[in-house]
Parts: structure tokens; sequence; C-alpha cells
């Protein structure tokens, strides 16, 4: 635990984009409640809540950080009109320049909610990794992620003072693939939302699936295994896909053709509240991933009483535990006939609800800030012993 004598400055990087209401999914809803588990946390002091002071730092050319975007009112802000593509670049490739320069400000610590450094002067420095998927597919990424993960997370990585991940499954990657030795890797979970159990099962409810269309997400099995159930009976529920408009003209073509025509819905990104209605009415959470680091919607989905159906890869295992049912991604008829189960069998699907709420409360976002304030203290008895 950090002393009671000494303040701790903390600076975070946000993109504005990640954490606005409308798009808080992902790596965004991580950072963004993160910080705000920290802002009302006392992990450094029970009666001095001001020992821990957080700085959001954002750089955007057109996208302005505001309080408005969810931010707690006693976290500081320093906003900066720099296009956030050139700034990356300079920072993951020439290093430069360090934070203190572009806030006018010091800090003990400054922490990336990404895989790569922010350049500081004199800070301990921290990253998160939650996942590698991008070493093995890096055509899964975004052209950014693409150009620099890959060949720089490994130096970045050693560099660093401190590794974040948020499940054991990416400490024994990072461990593993990145040469980091165990005691540099530090755990903090992704914590359960501010939700109560929903009171009763809806009777005409939809399947669900929450994430982006990204290739790794494996929608194109979700919809494989969903044809399928379409094909042996017509009573399946309508399946709703929450996340990445399907803009492309794969997916255009595929969900109005039949028998898919009709039957999916695809909202795109939705608010915090309407994201909770539709978990409310859901039947069943799928979530077929390839890999995953954490995998919030199927903690989201346990904490409202939402039986879930999940990939046995990444950390989902890991996350879900006993609370439901795993499958292979890779098999549309595994994933189809235990969609068929959580229908059919109300003792099975009840067991799954029952143990998901109890598990669900193992997750909370004050355990996750506490983890990272202890975190924060290894990174700076890191940067201490190195210089």
């Amino acid at each position: 635990m950090l002393t009671n004598e000494i303040r701790y400055t903390i600076a975070i990087v946000i993109k504005v984009g990640a954490i606005g209401l409308q798009v808080a999914v992902g790596v965004g809803e991580f950072v963004h409640q993160l910080v705000s588990a920290l802002s009302a946390a006392r992990p450094i002091g029970e009666h001095n809540p001001e020992l821990l002071e957080i700085t959001a730092f954002s750089a955007s050319w057109k996208d302005r950080l505001q309080h408005s975007h969810g931010l707690p009112k006693n976290i500081q802000t320093v906003d900066r009109r720099i296009p956030v593509t050139l700034l990356n670049l300079a920072w993951h490739r020439l290093n430069w320049p360090p934070v203190e320069l572009l806030t006018g400000r010091g800090y003990d610590v400054v922490h990336s909610p990404h895989p790569l450094l922010l350049p500081a002067r004199s800070a301990a420095t921290v990253i998160t990794i939650h996942d590698l998927d991008f070493l093995d597919h890096s055509d899964r990424s975004s052209s950014e992620i693409r150009r620099d993960y890959p060949s720089l997370v490994k130096q970045h990585a050693r560099r660093a003072d401190q590794v974040v991940v948020p499940s054991h499954h990416t400490a024994v990657e990072v461990e593993r693939r990145l040469g980091i030795s165990a005691n540099m890797i530090s755990l903090c979970w992704n914590g359960a939302p501010d939700w109560s159990p929903r009171s009763r099962v809806p009777s005409n409810g939809h399947l669900l699936f929450v994430g982006t269309l990204a290739p790794r997400k494996n929608v194109n099995g979700l919809l494989d295994a969903y044809e399928l159930l379409l094909s042996r009976r017509q009573d399946i529920p309508d399946l709703v896909i929450v996340g990445t408009k399907p803009d492309e003209a794969q997916w255009k073509t595929r969900l109005k053709r039949s028998p898919l025509a009709g039957r999916v819905r695809c909202p795109g990104y939705v608010d915090r509240a309407t994201l909770k209605a539709l978990y409310t009415d859901a039947l069943v959470l799928v979530m077929p991933s390839l890999d995953e680091g954490f995998g919030l919607p199927v903690l989201e989905a346990m904490t409202i009483g939402v039986p879930v159906v999940s990939s046995n890869r990444g950390a989902l295992p890991e996350v879900l535990g006993e609370a439901g049912l795993l499958v292979d991604p890779m098999d549309a008829s595994n994933i189809a006939e235990a969609i068929t189960q959580i229908l059919t069998d109300k003792t099975l699907a009840m067991q799954c609800i029952t143990r998901g709420i109890d598990r669900a409360q193992l997750f909370t976002w004050k355990a996750s800030a506490q983890a990272l304030c202890a975190a924060y203290q290894k990174a700076i008895a890191v940067r201490e012993a190195r210089s």
C-alpha cells in the first residue's frame, strides 16, 4: 500500500472517442471505468483522498476532451489540438515529445492504456496490454496498430516499469512471448457494471452479441451457427448484434439474404442505458471470439443475469468460470447446440443465471483501482531502482 506521506500524480492518456458515452466499449470502457474508480478510491489514505492526483490527457485535431464525456469532476484534464495520428507516430517511433512537455506538468507515473509507451522525462512508465492478437493477426487490426504494435511491443514492454494486464491468460502470454518477468506484470481485472440483476427472464427475448465486427470476434461463425438454428426451427429468437455497423458489402449482402433477412438487427453502438436494456431482454449472450484478453460483455451479461455461450479461447473461460457453456468457436454446430441447450433446458438456464450473478460479484472496479495503484507503486520502485 502506498504511504500516507507521499502525494502521487498520475497522467493517463485518453482517446476522446473511446470514452464517449455512445461508444464506451472494450478498451474505452476499461479506461473510462478505471479512471472513474481511481478518482473515487481511497487506496492510499482513507482520510486523505487528495494524495492521488489524476490527469487525463488527450490530443486530437477535432475532438475535445470534456467532463461531459462522463469523467469525474475531480480529474484534471489537459487537451491539446494535435493530430493524434501524427502524435502517435512521434511517440512510438521517436520517443518524443514527453508528456511533461505537452502538459506543462510533472508526474510520478505516466500510464498508457495501450501496449506502447508514452514518452516521459522522469516519471515511472506503465503500459496496458489487453491481448497479443496483433502479433499473430496484424491483418485484423487498424493500419496504425499494424504499423507499430507488432514491431515495437517487445522493446516497449521491456522498457516499461510495469505492464498491466486484464487477465491471467494475458499475463502468461506477455511473459512467454515478450520475455517479461512475472514481477514486472500486474493483473488488473475489469469490473462489473453497477447494474442490478433483472427481476425476470423475458418470455420473448433475443439472442445477443456485443462487440465490434472485427475478424477475431468471429461474427461469421456466429452467423453460421444462427443459420443452422434457423434451418432447424423457425421459433428461434432474433439475433441482435451490438457494436460496429455492418457497412461492408459482405455484411450487407449476407444479412439481406435468406435465412438471415429480417432476423438480425444491428443497431450499431448504443448508449449505456440502451445497452443495459438489450441485456435485460436477452435470452442468451453469445461470445464466439477467437481470442479475448478479457471479454467484458461476458461479465456484463452475468451481472444482469443472462446465460452465456462463450468461446473456449483466450481469457473467456477465466472470466466465465462455470457460469455458462464453453464452445469451440470454429465449430458452428457446437455453438448452435449450446444455444439450443440454453433455450430449451430451463434448469440449465437458471443454473447459468444464478452462477453468473454470483460470479460477477467477484469483479469490481474498486478492486481494479486498488490493483492499479499497487502497480503504480511497483512502477515507481522499479524506476527508482533503475535510476
